[in-house]
């Protein structure tokens, strides 16, 4: 049987695979990747591939076509079911297994789904996810077999290792946590019952609808019945997961969000204490004051790319215990494996907040303060986006700016910092800035609005709400 497919141009991305379900992305696609995908296993000498899917109501059929595809070239499919994306990781790695691919749509909306693929164990991106788009125009593919499948219920091994690094001594915290329907909540709501403390679950039941609210906690809006939730409950804290839990947002026991970076820094801070000199990287995003903070507390701070295959391959380069972005994305490599993992996240951060002298509102209250803009997401053509970042860099550039060029640019100056990066995954700018002062944050503002508007770009208007941080 000769096997050849032509992908959506648009679904080929930097860090994964991604479509709206039924346009740009259906069972054939998911044939073609397992067909592709396994292909590559295959010529690596491998020849075990584990699969999952989360609670999006398309992936069960996304799954099985993905299956279908790998065992048809000569896979022994693991299939671990539903279930968070870093129980997948978890599975690969306990198994070890050659390659996994998981099916998800992470926190994008209902009607998209998409596909996270690790090879060895290894973030699989970036030209080797346009790799399987060639192998498939070409079918460039191993030769039909008849792999087998098999089921494998993780959970319990997955739950185990997750409670393995947690301190059991530590004191009893009253938790909030909201699955946001998506794919942590099986899994979640048999964690916690191992847990001392009180622990209230919203939002548990697996629902690809999202009924409650979208699956993304690093949009306010979508942490409002948690905030609500603690304030009722008196709780110590607050933790809300995205789609596929490898991500999470976290709110203190005021209802006050935590920001990523901030949290980053409190978790550093802690580990630092037993780990002096140990290599922290947070993304480009992130403020400077955990940066500066890092090094203050006998740590090196590393400054990278944003998206969480470049900070694992980074992280695997230097040998990082811990990184974070500022999209929520956390990761482990003291006592874990270098993924992000939300829920292994989250219990190190009740550690850590178990062991203040005060509160997670004094801890975030204590940090140095600045005034800064949210993230700012707006439209630009992906055949222009990366053309605007150059155009900006070379105009930096002419007039000496201090200029950090790993990903757009993030330009320094008396004020502060402003960034501008072309996203990887979608048609859209990304910006931000950060001053000292209202004042400060104004300068910076005109100054990056100033450069966008020499490339024919309108910064948003709510880049006028700036944020203490």
């Amino acid at each position: 049987m000769i096997f050849r497919h032509r992908f959506d141009p648009t679904s080929l991305r930097e860090y994964d695979i991604r479509g709206t379900v039924g346009k740009t992305l259906g069972p054939e696609d998911a044939y073609a990747i397992g067909r592709t995908f396994a292909s590559v296993v295959a010529g690596d000498g491998g020849r075990t591939v584990v699969v999952g899917y989360d609670g999006r109501l398309s992936s069960p059929a996304l799954e099985r076509a993905l299956v279908e595809g790998a065992m048809a070239s000569g896979m022994d499919v693991v299939r671990i079911g539903c279930g968070p994306t870093p129980m997948l990781y978890f599975a690969s790695a306990d198994l070890n297994a050659d390659g996994a691919a998981m099916v998800t749509g992470s926190h994008n909306p209902p009607d998209q789904n998409g596909f996270k693929i690790v090879l060895a164990n290894r973030p699989f991106f970036g030209a080797q996810i346009a790799m399987l788009g060639q192998m498939a125009a070409t079918g460039n593919v191993v030769a039909q077999a008849s792999g087998t499948t098999r089921m494998v219920d993780v959970r319990a091994a997955y739950i185990d290792r997750l409670l393995r690094d947690h301190d059991h001594d530590a004191r009893a915290l009253n938790v909030v946590w909201d699955c946001g329907n998506g794919a942590a909540g099986d899994v979640l709501s048999l964690l916690v019952k191992r847990l001392p403390g009180r622990h209230r679950v919203l939002n548990a039941a697996i629902d690809g609808r999202f009924p409650a609210h979208h699956p993304d906690p690093t949009i306010p809006a979508n942490l409002q019945q948690l905030i609500t939730a603690v304030r009722q409950d008196g709780a110590d804290l607050g933790i809300a997961f995205d789609g596929d839990a490898d991500r999470l947002g976290v709110v203190d026991d005021t209802g006050a969000i935590v920001w990523a970076d901030q949290l980053l820094l409190i978790l550093a801070r802690d580990m630092l204490r037993a780990r002096p000199g140990a290599t922290i990287i947070a993304d480009i995003k992130t403020s400077q004051v955990v940066f500066d903070e890092i090094d203050r507390a006998g740590g090196r701070a590393l400054m990278w790319k944003s998206g969480h295959s470049q900070m694992k391959e980074r992280m695997a380069e230097t040998g990082a215990v811990l990184a974070g972005e500022m999209s929520g994305h956390l990761f482990f490599a003291d006592r874990w494996y270098g993924f992000d993992d939300a829920l292994y996240a989250a219990l190190r951060l009740l550690d850590v907040i178990s062991r203040l002298d005060g509160s997670l509102s004094d801890a975030r209250r204590a940090l140095p303060a600045t005034v800064s803009t949210p993230e700012l997401r707006f439209a630009c053509p992906d055949t222009r986006k990366f053309d605007v970042i150059t155009e900006v860099a070379t105009r930096l550039a002419q007039a000496g700016a201090d200029v950090c060029d790993i990903d757009g640019v993030r330009v320094s100056t008396p004020d502060g910092w402003w960034l501008l990066r072309a996203s990887n995954t979608q048609a859209i700018l990304v910006a931000r800035a950060e001053g000292a002062t209202q004042a400060a944050l104004d300068r910076l503002k005109t100054a990056l609005s100033a450069q966008l508007a020499q490339s024919g770009v309108t910064l948003p208007d709510h880049a006028d709400h700036a944020t203490p941080h």
